[in-house]
């Protein structure tokens, strides 16, 4: 019986009976923590708050649509003769989730040139120029993901609303939300939304700054998008009063340079387009656009999150000036560095994801609150200084008896699985642990010296 419950205490990771015997082992092993030693408290981080409110606390509780909005939303959809809502949803959701990138044209190429090799190698009759083509084709399209556009008509855009406007706004709302209170003093009074579809960018904007902006410029390329939007800033009807204030509907980018906004933002557009040359122009050129920040948004994805980082990195060459403003930029969010990001190094690769509560649109087929899982990069113009370099909770924390799991993102680009206790780690680093979440920010000082990798596991070391 008792190696029985010895092997259990060792495979639940501290949740043994009172009063046995091998448990002072076991939290031994817990309160071992490589590379986490100082809580961040040179300035009073915490002053007289309690601990569930520490600086880094960055979750948001459920969000829900503004009233206007969710009921515009409905009588829309009641309105329409789309046939099988639901079904037509369903399949949107999962199509545009398991979407990857298109593939390049010089990618394309390799392989094609790797089949038509092998079919020489391996066939001893010659091969006909047309027979060949043909039978490299067809090897490429069973073996090379077609990517295709979405064109957005007046019906597809209703069930992209009925789809993604709630949850769009949950993700965006986020990201925001970390912009409002790192930067409570942030004041923005123009905006621009790349990719705008059904305006939740702008709805978002306008319940987290609408006393300070002033201008909301929507662009997108389908014209049955923006008149979907205009809509629904309407309260579903085209001649009612627009519910925010100062809203500008466009196809095109402004060309411009001399045009700037306070907050650019791209969400759940870049992947829209369909190469990497084009993804190249469109970030280069909302960077030029951007004053403060520029927000992109994607699927919590491997793909989303690829597509993101290549964002990043295009930025933070610091090629593209801007002759308004010539600063460079940084990573405001959600790396608390400049480095390569540490996820895509590993041997398992995995995406920097986050997840934000929302409840959904009461159609008949949202029942529930759900969980909006997505990808962000959040870029600043100003000195990196600027910046709050703490660790980045990049999972679940994990709870458990006198000690706290947490996998962070540090300042020196490393991964670290953290396990702290109290005993070893101080009392206040302690408790803030133990009430922060996903993608909060951990107010620990770390040191570079030989970090952890994503996939080692503390025990090995």
């Amino acid at each position: 019986m008792a190696p029985a419950r010895e092997l259990w205490c060792l495979l639940t990771r501290g949740r043994w009976p009172r009063g046995l015997a091998v448990a002072p082992q076991c939290r031994a092993h817990a309160s071992f923590v490589p590379g986490v030693t100082q809580v961040d408290n040179q300035s009073d981080f915490l002053g007289k708050k309690p601990h569930r409110q520490h600086p880094g606390i960055l979750q948001l509780p459920y969000v829900r649509l503004p009233q206007a909005l969710e009921n515009a939303a409905q009588l829309l959809l009641l309105q329409s003769a789309v046939p099988n809502v639901e079904k037509q949803v369903q399949a949107l959701t999962n199509y545009l989730w398991s979407r990857h990138l298109p593939v390049e044209p010089e990618e394309l190429r390799r392989r094609a040139m790797d089949i038509e090799k092998r079919i020489l190698e391996n066939s001893d009759l010659p091969q006909t120029e047309e027979k060949l083509l043909g039978t490299v084709l067809h090897a490429l399209r069973k073996t090379t993901y077609h990517w295709q556009g979405l064109s957005y008509n007046e019906g597809l855009s209703l069930v992209y609303m009925a789809a993604r406007l709630d949850g769009g706004f949950a993700a965006v709302s986020r990201a925001f939300h970390e912009i409002r209170t790192r930067v409570p003093e942030f004041q923005p009074q123009t905006l621009m939304d790349f990719g705008s579809g059904t305006g939740s960018v702008t709805w978002a904007a306008h319940s987290m700054w609408g006393q300070s902006l002033r201008e909301y410029m929507c662009v997108d390329s389908s014209a049955a998008m923006l008149n979907l939007a205009e809509k629904l800033l309407k309260g579903g009807s085209d001649s009612g009063k627009p519910y925010v204030p100062a809203v500008f509907f466009r196809q095109f980018l402004p060309v411009s340079p001399k045009v700037q906004f306070d907050v650019v933002v791209s969400a759940f557009s870049l992947s829209e387009l369909p190469s990497k040359a084009d993804r190249t122009e469109v970030v280069q050129t909302l960077w030029r656009k951007t004053g403060h920040f520029l927000v992109l948004v994607e699927n919590g994805t491997k793909a989303g999150h690829c597509l993101l980082m290549d964002a990043r990195d295009l930025v933070l060459k610091g090629e593209e000036k801007s002759p308004l403003n010539s600063q460079p930029g940084f990573v405001f969010a959600p790396c608390p560095h400049e480095l390569p990001c540490p996820q895509l190094r590993a041997s398992k690769r995995l995406a920097c994801s986050f997840s934000q509560g929302y409840h959904p649109i009461p159609f008949s087929w949202n029942k529930k609150p759900k969980e909006e899982k997505f990808s962000m990069v959040i870029l600043a113009r100003g000195s990196p200084d600027q910046a709050n370099r703490w660790p980045r909770i990049t999972q679940p924390v994990l709870k458990r008896p006198r000690h706290v799991h947490c996998h962070l993102c540090c300042p020196d680009g490393h991964m670290q699985h953290a396990v702290l206790t109290a005993r070893r780690h101080g009392r206040d680093l302690y408790r803030c642990a133990r009430v922060s979440s996903w993608g909060d920010l951990l107010p620990v000082v770390t040191p570079s010296e030989s970090p952890l990798t994503p996939d080692q596991d503390p025990a090995e070391r």
